[in-house]
């Protein structure tokens, strides 16, 4: 709304608002300090001209009663006297009239000083107004030169009706206005000295100041021109605003950066994964479409050979089928899908993983114990979606299952600790490297790059669907492992209460 009015009635000036920052605050100081002065300087003059005016007052009410004592013992001084004897009592520059009953003023007298010297001009009054003035000092103008007269009118105590009702004496404010004069125009030099250091000092000063500025402008200009966003605006300190600006820029620049990165890193990702389902969907497609080009050209005389190509059409197919499952579940979990969460036991799921395991391979022992093989196994109550945990598990037993010898041993741990529920997988396989096992949880990665997708290989996506299936229930799977001493995948999620 002030924006508004502001606008309408044209504030600021197109030139002022044109003008940079430094050159509108050094003016606009100026402005301040010369209202400033103006004020203080209107103020102090008139303090000593009233002081001064009060002077004059106070030596025009003693002149005064002292004449008009005079006048009610001895009379009014005839108007013809000698020069110097009738007048001589009169000082220099003052003049003296008498006032009659109905207000006429009559009678000036004064001691000459110069043929043509500016006289009072004296009000008209009745009898009312002449009471009403008084004992009460007033201005008059002089009667030509443009000066003011100081002006007291006092009673004369008398009951003589031949002798005037009052005494008016005069004296002029022309030193009252010389000395007010002098000071005001001294007072106009210092203003403008005043001003015109304050401009020259608040130049460099605002200069100064706006130094951190002109950097976060440069640096910003810099990096529009294409400098990289981890370059980052110059320090400053945090107790001035250039410094607060500073950090705040550089808080965006942190943001912006890592903002470009995840989102380049998201892309790659995004390459990575569509160029890997790519891949990996082709490898049975492409068995598919020659085992039926193989039919259609009549390559399979024999039934036997049509019933043997069926059944690799159907293998690659519902292989394929699996792939596109895994890869549906993967896009559900980067969509942040909500779960069917409900109170459950992780005990059941280690049992029933226990038979799968058992009907996956007879010839493996497996065993149910406790957390890290310690003890029976204990309950571990979580609240959880059952259906995706069962996934999870079943990934993980897969797994063991899929890249361990034939008949060796799994342990399924599960109980709690501290709080958590804990389901574990361990296997007694070749285990890990370091670096295999940092990237295990990615998907598509296979350990063994070369291993036939027909023999267990795998598309690479079942540990990284049971890591997203365990964030989204806002737990961690960790993996403990080492060449040659197996591999433990340890599923920990929040206890129910």
């Amino acid at each position: 709304m002030s924006g508004r009015i502001g606008a309408r009635l044209g504030w600021p000036p197109r030139r002022f608002a044109a003008l940079s920052l430094r050159s509108r605050l050094v003016l606009l100081a100026m402005a301040l300090v010369a209202l400033g002065l103006t004020v203080s300087d209107t103020v102090v003059l008139s303090s000593v001209r009233g002081q001064l005016v009060r002077r004059v007052d106070q030596q025009l009410d003693r002149f005064g009663e002292s004449v008009a004592h005079r006048v009610g013992v001895e009379g009014t001084p005839a108007p013809r006297a000698g020069r110097s004897g009738g007048r001589a009592w009169l000082p220099s520059q003052y003049v003296i009239a008498f006032a009659a009953d109905d207000g006429t003023v009559t009678e000036q007298f004064r001691q000459p000083v110069a043929a043509g010297d500016p006289r009072p001009t004296w009000p008209v009054m009745d009898a009312a107004a002449l009471r009403s003035r008084l004992g009460k000092p007033f201005e008059v103008p002089s009667d030509h030169g443009g000066g003011r007269w100081r002006v007291l009118m006092v009673a004369v105590d008398s009951d003589d009706p031949a002798l005037p009702a009052g005494v008016v004496v005069a004296a002029p404010l022309e030193e009252v206005s010389s000395a007010v004069d002098h000071l005001a125009t001294a007072f106009q030099l210092i203003g403008v000295v005043v001003a015109l250091l304050l401009g020259v000092a608040g130049w460099f000063a605002v200069g100064a100041g706006l130094r951190p500025l002109r950097r976060i402008e440069a640096t910003a200009a810099e990096i529009a021109a294409g400098r990289p966003l981890s370059h980052r605006m110059p320090g400053a300190s945090p107790r001035t605003e250039a410094g607060r600006l500073t950090s705040a820029l550089n808080g965006m620049l942190a943001q912006l950066e890592s903002a470009f990165a995840a989102r380049a890193e998201s892309e790659g990702q995004m390459r990575r994964f569509v160029a890997d389902a790519g891949h990996e969907l082709r490898t049975p497609l492409a068995g598919i479409r020659g085992f039926a080009e193989l039919y259609r050209m009549g390559a399979l005389p024999d039934e036997a050979d049509v019933r043997r190509t069926m059944a690799r059409i159907e293998s690659e197919a519902v292989r394929l089928g699996g792939l596109v499952e895994d890869l549906l579940t993967l896009v559900r979990m980067d969509e942040q899908r909500p779960l069917q969460l409900a109170p459950m036991d992780l005990r059941t799921l280690a049992v029933d993983a226990l038979h799968d395991t058992r009907a996956l391979d007879p010839t493996r022992e497996v065993t149910l114990t406790g957390p890290g093989g310690a003890g029976a196994p204990g309950p571990a109550p979580v609240i959880g979606d059952e259906a995706r945990l069962r996934q999870v598990v079943a990934n993980l037993v897969g797994n063991a299952v899929a890249h361990t010898p034939s008949g060796s041993a799994v342990r399924i741990g599960v109980g709690a600790v501290e709080g958590q529920g804990v389901l574990e997988v361990a296997d007694s396989g070749p285990g890990l490297a370091p670096e295999q096992a940092a990237r295990v949880f990615e998907r598509f990665y296979r350990v063994d790059a070369s291993r036939s997708r027909q023999t267990g290989g795998g598309a690479g996506l079942g540990l990284a669907i049971a890591s997203a299936l365990v964030r989204a229930h806002g737990g961690r799977i960790e993996l403990e492992t080492a060449p040659g001493d197996g591999a433990v995948f340890r599923v920990l999620l929040s206890g129910a209460p």
